[in-house]
């Protein structure tokens, strides 16, 4: 977007507000009425869809909150940013993909566990008066469940740095300098709720046993004048070993992915992942610890809804329910004659009803919003303009 800085105005009518690359290259803008714009952008030769196109990029749009952009302000938006990068996309390409070639690796040669330095750690997210931020130490995931959707959006990224498309659970980037720059921004930054984000990366993944980044974001938190809510979400047991250092920190969640009670159908599903009784007991160890817990589950995976009502209603008090959103690389899983029904979207739907009725006979809460409701009523230093 140079020469423009966040806060400058592209056109008469469009203001160009920021940009992130955590879930893949995306811009951000404000109509002349305060809209805001999401544009992702993506490799021509990706194939994914687009309102508008550069030489060698593609450009869709959606909204920076729960509503859906207008189709003509949608369209105008990416035409606008279009013109503006494609003037400057060949030098841009070309230096992404050299740096890329000399970022630091693992191992020699190695393209698929990378040492990356960021310049940013919290990315903003959420919608006006529900504001917060996500966190990702790592960028990727080695447990790499096939109906993931991270990979829709990192797939196309890696592409723009001229990585190889190598199948989803095979790479991560280690953001090296992660708890430095979370300790800057908690000084710097208006204070807002934290999600330790597992939409591109689980922060328990087995990396983490050897870099210990999660743990160090942990230790900024709790070192900050005012820490803020965290909750760290993970289908990894590996959260055991920090449990002494959450419990210190005031306004500590953790959250397991839990979509089916069956082990066997975890075990097709997403097969390097903590098994059920693991998850459930990991739950179980933090509850006797005095630490806030909720579950999401999401996708409903084979499983009777009711046995699973009763198993979270034993060790959380509020649990997050969502469908399938998209096979992905899932479809061969979701084709096995076993549980090819878990596909539909009725069932889908059917289900997460059942599960919902279910908890809630039983006195857990059902959330729809980002975070369980308790961290809702947490209300942070003010942060102009959200």
């Amino acid at each position: 977007m140079q020469p423009l800085e966040p806060g400058d105005a592209l056109t008469p009518w469009l203001r160009f507000s920021g940009a992130s690359t955590e879930l893949g290259l995306r811009l951000t803008f404000l109509t002349d009425n305060d809209d805001e714009v999401h544009v992702e952008v993506s490799p021509r030769t990706q194939g994914m869809k687009f309102a508008a196109q550069s030489a060698r990029l593609s450009f869709a749009y959606r909204h920076g909150g729960a509503e859906q952009v207008d189709q003509r302000l949608g369209y105008r938006v990416c035409v606008a940013v279009a013109e503006h990068v494609g003037a400057r996309e060949d030098a841009v390409l070309e230096r992404l993909v050299a740096d890329a070639k000399t970022a630091a690796a693992v191992a020699e040669g190695s393209t698929r566990i990378r040492e990356i330095r960021s310049t940013r750690m919290l990315e903003l997210g959420g919608v006006p008066g529900e504001r917060f931020y996500t966190l990702s130490p790592y960028l990727g995931c080695l447990i790499g469940c096939r109906f993931c959707y991270a990979q829709s959006r990192l797939d196309p990224q890696r592409s723009l740095l001229g990585l190889p498309q190598v199948q989803w659970g095979s790479y991560v980037d280690i953001r090296v300098n992660a708890a430095e720059l979370l300790a800057d921004e908690l000084r710097t930054l208006p204070l807002l709720p934290i999600k330790f984000c597992p939409i591109v990366s689980d922060p328990y993944q087995a990396v983490e046993r050897r870099f210990e980044l999660t743990r160090r974001c942990l230790e900024a938190i709790g070192q900050a004048d005012d820490p803020p809510p965290a909750m760290v979400m993970t289908r990894s047991t590996l959260v055991l070993r920090d449990l002494e250092l959450i419990q210190t920190l005031p306004k500590a969640w953790i959250g397991a992915s839990i979509p089916t009670l069956d082990d066997a159908v975890r075990a097709h599903f997403e097969p390097r992942a903590a098994s059920i009784p693991e998850r459930l007991d990991m739950l179980r160890q933090f509850k006797r610890a005095g630490v806030n817990r909720c579950v999401v589950v999401q996708p409903m995976l084979p499983g009777d809804p009711i046995a699973l009502a009763d198993a979270l209603a034993e060790v959380v008090e509020s649990v997050s329910i969502g469908v399938l959103r998209g096979e992905l690389g899932a479809a061969q899983d979701f084709a096995d004659p076993r549980f090819s029904f878990a596909r539909d979207e009725d069932w889908q739907r059917d289900t997460a009803m059942t599960l919902r009725d279910a908890l809630e006979q039983r006195g857990v809460e059902v959330w729809l919003t980002e975070f369980p409701p308790a961290v809702g009523q947490w209300r942070p230093r003010a942060l102009p303009g959200v």
